[in-house]
C-alpha cells in the first residue's frame, strides 16, 4: 500500500503551508505529495491527473479538507466514486473524522460517509458561488466609485500634437517620437487616432 497526499489552492498567490504541514505530520513521502495551484472548479488539474494514474488499489489517499478536492458538486461526486470504487483506493478528509473509508464499510457506514460527502461538496460548491458573486459585486461597487481596474492609461505628453506634426512632415522618425512621447508603439496609434477624433469633431 502506498500513502498519497493531495493538496490545492485556488491561485499562485495563494499558500498551501498548512495542508503541507498536515502531510508532513502524516510522513506522506515528497514523491508520493501532489500539489495544484488551480481553481477547484473542474479536475482538470496537471498535477490531479497525474496522481490519479500513479494510484493502485489499496492505496490511501490523505485530503486536508473537501474543498481542497474541489469546489464542483457533481464532480467532487464523480471523482470521489472513482477513487473508492473504480480505483480501489481508501480516501481519508483529515478535517471531517466521518469521511474515511477505512472505516465501517458495511451499509450504514457507507450511507453515513454518502450523507455527508453529498453536504460538504453542496457546501464548498457553495461556497465557491458566494465568492465570485462578492467578487462581482466588490468590482461593480469599486466601479461605481470610480476606481479603475486594469493598467493605468498612459497620457501622452503636453506637446503631443506638436510631435505629431513633425514625424507627419517626416522630421522625426516613429523612433524618435516614441521616445519623445514615452509610449510605446500600440498605445502611440491609440493615442493618435482619438487626437485626429478630437481635430475631426472641431
Amino acid at each position: 500500500m502506498s500513502i498519497y497526499g493531495y493538496c490545492r489552492v485556488s491561485g499562485a498567490d495563494q499558500h498551501e503551508y498548512r495542508q503541507l504541514d498536515a502531510m508532513q505530520n502524516l510522513k506522506v513521502h515528497e514523491t508520493k505529495l501532489f500539489v495544484d495551484k488551480q481553481s477547484g472548479k473542474d479536475f482538470d488539474r496537471v498535477e490531479y491527473k497525474r496522481m490519479v494514474k500513479k494510484l493502485q488499489p489499496g492505496d490511501l489517499l490523505y485530503v486536508l479538507s473537501i474543498d481542497r478536492l474541489g469546489r464542483n458538486y457533481e464532480e467532487i461526486q464523480n471523482q470521489w466514486r472513482i477513487l473508492t470504487k473504480e480505483k480501489g483506493i481508501d480516501i481519508v478528509v483529515l478535517d471531517m473524522e466521518l469521511l474515511d473509508t477505512r472505516r465501517e464499510k458495511d451499509l450504514l457506514g457507507t450511507f453515513i460517509a454518502d450523507l455527508v460527502l453529498q453536504v460538504l461538496s453542496f457546501v464548498s460548491q457553495s461556497e465557491r458561488e458566494n465568492i465570485k458573486k462578492r467578487q462581482i459585486q466588490g468590482i461593480a461597487a469599486a466601479r461605481a466609485r470610480g476606481i479603475r481596474f486594469g493598467r493605468p492609461i498612459k497620457k501622452p505628453p503636453e506637446n503631443f500634437g506638436e510631435l505629431v506634426r513633425q514625424w507627419e512632415r517626416g522630421k522625426l522618425t516613429i523612433g524618435d517620437l516614441l521616445a519623445r512621447t514615452g509610449l510605446k508603439e500600440a498605445t502611440f496609434y491609440r493615442r493618435l487616432r482619438e487626437l485626429r477624433i478630437m481635430k475631426g469633431k472641431r
